[in-house]
């Protein structure tokens, strides 16, 4: 019988700890879907017109992009994991706000006050499992945070067909409370600690890292002087323009970008609409279901398969997936395909095969190169800028989802997405590196496109996997 590592087990304790953190972003995100039909059928008067209805879905990525503005700043000072423990009242408080909200302006307070958490926590969780997990492993268990994402909007979906929009908040309270408590014994991440000059034994001892994992990458001015000094500010030109720096952003970035440009978000938060808008033979409800499940399966293959077949791989499959499955979506829209035809089942397909697509590469893919690509030094303030990017996009695109519709069509919205799902293939082709295997400090080398001296000697380190 093949025996699990110990080190494996305690990595892997920590991810799902942190992991919730991201299972609650996809309670949020898959709040609406649910929440503004059982509202209308409910509290009718809470909602007088499509405007509110937009506002409910757009507005906790707006208050994610002033959290994560606040993230960088936060984890760097506090360390990440502490940043996470901060986070879980407020988010709690949010949903209860929510649950408790006797009119409008109540509800976009609890909605925006979630999605502040939403921000706070991003970048902090998918960093702190990055930063504590072996190469060997980091992949598939970088990957566990999308995963529990797309479970929390499957719960969502789920819980949302039998509960009412305020039993669904107070569930949703839960397990807020969940992510305090489970994240009290475990350890500050090591990368963090070392980086503020505090003692980090006593956390790589509790997660059996190996030095491979823990390696940094020195400054040419440290080699010849022991004496660390502090880091200069990011925002100098020296700093914020060194391909050590710039290069990682740009991918970063732009992966972000693409991810919610691919028309994700609108999809999610109004999966139900879609479906009822495109006149699928499936019941609006049960599609959704259907969708949600569909995402967290195939989330759960790209989870396995991130650590053999690579990031790029994954990344051009699934760029390729959901620019078919968007033109099919258009073609649905505009051609308007009789109910009682089989074509009326092709919107369910083409948003199956969406999901599909998205969540073996474009879903989690990205969040787990946010904990890779930028440099230690900067990794706090980078991946909350990256974050922030991630939200203000998805922001736009859940707003401009209905004005989009009126002005180029449903299918004309739908190719458009299918057109930015082709630039984001082609872009990983020409632009984003494989980081398979490879400690953080050996892809920070990468970057900086020359060899540096390490504390250690990455390849003759013996590892556990």
């Amino acid at each position: 019988m093949t025996k699990i590592p110990e080190a494996f087990l305690k990595q892997l304790w920590l991810t799902f700890g942190a992991s919730l953190a991201f299972l609650i972003i996809g309670l949020v995100r898959g709040y609406s879907a649910s929440a503004i039909p059982s509202i209308e059928n409910l509290d009718p008067d809470l909602i007088q017109h499509s405007e509110q209805k937009s506002w409910i879905g757009a507005i906790p990525p707006l208050g994610a992009f002033l959290g994560s503005m606040c993230s960088g700043p936060l984890m760097q000072r506090a360390g990440r994991k502490r940043t996470l423990q901060l986070t879980a009242p407020l988010w709690a408080a949010s949903w209860l706000i929510l649950g408790f909200a006797p009119n409008f302006p109540l509800v976009l307070l609890g909605r925006i006050m979630s999605g502040l958490c939403v921000g706070f926590a991003l970048a902090p969780a998918q960093v702190y499992v990055s930063e504590c997990c072996d190469p060997e492993i980091r992949g598939r268990l970088g990957s566990l945070p999308t995963l529990s994402m797309s479970l929390g909007i499957l719960i969502s979906y789920l819980a949302g067909n039998w509960l009412s929009w305020r039993y669904l908040s107070f569930l949703s309270a839960l397990f807020c409370a969940a992510l305090f408590f489970v994240l009290l014994p475990l350890p500050e991440s090591p990368i963090w600690l070392s980086s503020r000059g505090l003692d980090n034994t006593a956390a790589v001892k509790w997660l059996q890292l190996s030095q491979h994992a823990i390696a940094t990458v020195k400054e040419d001015d440290q080699e010849h002087n022991e004496k660390v000094e502090e880091p200069k500010s990011l925002f100098t030109r020296e700093v914020f323009f060194s391909s050590a720096v710039i290069k990682p952003l740009v991918v970063g970035f732009a992966l972000l970008f693409f991810q919610q440009f691919s028309g994700i978000d609108a999809v999610i938060f109004f999966t139900v609409e879609i479906f009822q808008t495109a006149g699928s033979k499936l019941d609006a409800m049960t599609a959704t279901i259907v969708v949600g499940a569909v995402q967290l399966l195939s989330n759960g293959a790209s989870t396995a398969l991130v650590d053999r077949a690579g990031r790029r791989p994954l990344l051009l499959l699934s760029a390729a997936a959901m620019c078919a499955a968007m033109l099919a979506m258009g073609a649905a829209f505009y051609f308007e395909f009789e109910h009682n035809s089989y074509l009326g089942y092709l919107p369910i397909a083409s948003l199956v095969v969406f999901m599909l697509g998205f969540s073996l590469g474009f879903g989690g893919l990205p969040f787990l190169l946010l904990g890779e690509l930028f440099p230690a030094h900067y990794r706090s303030q980078l991946s909350a800028m990256a974050s922030a990017v991630n939200l203000i996009s998805m922001f736009t695109v859940i707003k401009s989802y209905h004005a989009l519709e009126r002005v180029l069509t449903s299918a004309g919205t739908f190719w458009m997405y299918a057109c930015f799902c082709a630039v984001a293939f082609f872009f990983v082709v020409f632009m984003v590196p494989e980081t398979k295997g490879k400690s953080l400090a050996e892809i920070e080398q990468h970057f900086r496109g020359k060899k540096r001296k390490n504390e250690v000697d990455l390849k003759s380190v013996q590892t556990k996997f």
